[in-house]
């Protein structure tokens, strides 16, 4: 069977699906491996890095011609399907909920897709999940991100000419990204607090040494390990609960996200406005609309003193380590689905399930 591996098209973007080293133990599993040539050039890994492997270096056109599997990390795009042949087995984060037409447009392709962001959250998924590896680098980015735009340091220093108090940080979303940045923070020597409408959360967040705000959230649950959109209600009590921190934080870091849909307004422009001068947020969740009101992606707003930055941070400034989470998390997500390089399509099977999205042109989820 053979892999193809795609250079990523979206701007901004700076991952490859796949790094010479993971290439090199597919290759090994007996898998035949062909790139798009350049398609590792901006997380610093040469066509001479991959062809050292084993891994066949190719025009964009071959690899669509030859491959059975086609690898990107983003959705497949308009110029994409052209390319596309029937039978072929499309793999990347495809966001399905909210991108009906692109799944129409693989079907009609007769092709056959499996959807990234798909991954359950169960324990046997976890070293396939890309979410998580992804939001892991991301939160820990949020923190460098954030100690560069501030006009603090972070630790509390005692001087000659006086002692500098520690920065306040106050973290929204205790999953992956906001544990990790929990971690950073703290390391950093940050005074951190967070919020997080699981509260099961609670513990794991105290573990890493950050104060946790709790709302009283029953009712509330989560859904499949993720966090679920909160009722009007608890969005109120939790605003109440946390504009004291807030409005003395000196970094804030938002990350909630809920798969398929808008992400969650936690910061309203009226809560902003009454935040402290020189403060800044990095706003994680601005691919999906944001979890503060006036943040927009890539772009920094300044309101009233305030910058509000809006990013996905991780593939955008350490596409190296991203990169080879990435293949990692695709390496076992492909040897789950074979068996001697032949797909098993055990569709009972709840991982195979809910991450086939379109089988031979068939929509399966919707």
């Amino acid at each position: 069977m053979k892999i193809g591996i795609l250079k990523e098209t979206q701007k901004g973007e700076k991952r490859v699906s796949m790094s010479p080293n993971i290439a090199k133990q597919l290759i090994a599993k007996g898998f035949e491996i062909i790139v798009e040539e350049e398609a590792g050039t901006n997380s610093s890994y040469k066509n001479i890095d991959y062809v050292d492997v084993g891994v066949n270096v190719e025009k964009r056109g071959v690899v669509f011609k030859e491959a059975h599997i086609l690898l990107k990390i983003n959705p497949f795009d308009e110029e994409d399907l052209k390319l596309v042949d029937k039978g072929q087995v499309l793999i990347s984060q495809l966001y399905h909920k909210s991108n009906p037409s692109l799944i129409q447009a693989i079907a009609s392709k007769g092709a056959t897709a499996f959807s990234l962001d798909a991954m359950p959250r169960i324990s046997r998924a976890q070293d396939m999940d890309v979410l998580s590896s992804q939001n892991n680098l991301a939160g820990y980015k949020a923190v460098i991100r954030g100690a560069y735009e501030m006009t603090k340091i972070f630790p509390l220093m005692m001087t000659a000419a006086g002692t500098i108090t520690p920065s306040k940080v106050l973290i929204y979303g205790v999953g992956v990204a906001g544990l990790q940045a929990i971690a950073t923070a703290k390391r950093l020597g940050a005074v951190v607090e967070a919020t997080d409408i699981r509260s099961e959360t609670k513990e794991q967040a105290q573990s890493l040494g950050a104060k946790f705000i709790s709302v009283d959230n029953e009712g509330e649950e989560s859904e499949g390990g993720y966090a679920k959109e909160a009722s009007e209600d608890y969005a109120k009590r939790q605003k109440e609960a946390v504009n004291k921190s807030l409005f003395q934080a000196d970094l804030v870091i938002t990350t909630a996200n809920i798969p398929g849909r808008k992400a969650p307004v936690l910061i309203t422009e009226e809560q902003v406005l009454q935040m402290k001068n020189g403060a800044v947020i990095i706003d994680l969740a601005a691919a999906q609309g944001g979890n503060c009101e006036v943040s927009k992606l890539d772009e920094t707003i300044l309101l009233n003193g305030v910058k509000v930055i809006g990013s996905t941070i991780a593939p955008e400034s350490v596409s190296t380590n991203a990169s080879e989470l990435f293949a990692k998390n695709i390496y076992n997500f492909i040897l789950h689905l074979t068996e001697d390089t032949n797909f098993k399509w055990d569709l009972e099977e709840e991982i195979t399930d809910e991450t086939l999205i379109v089988k031979d042109g068939d929509i399966r989820k919707k």
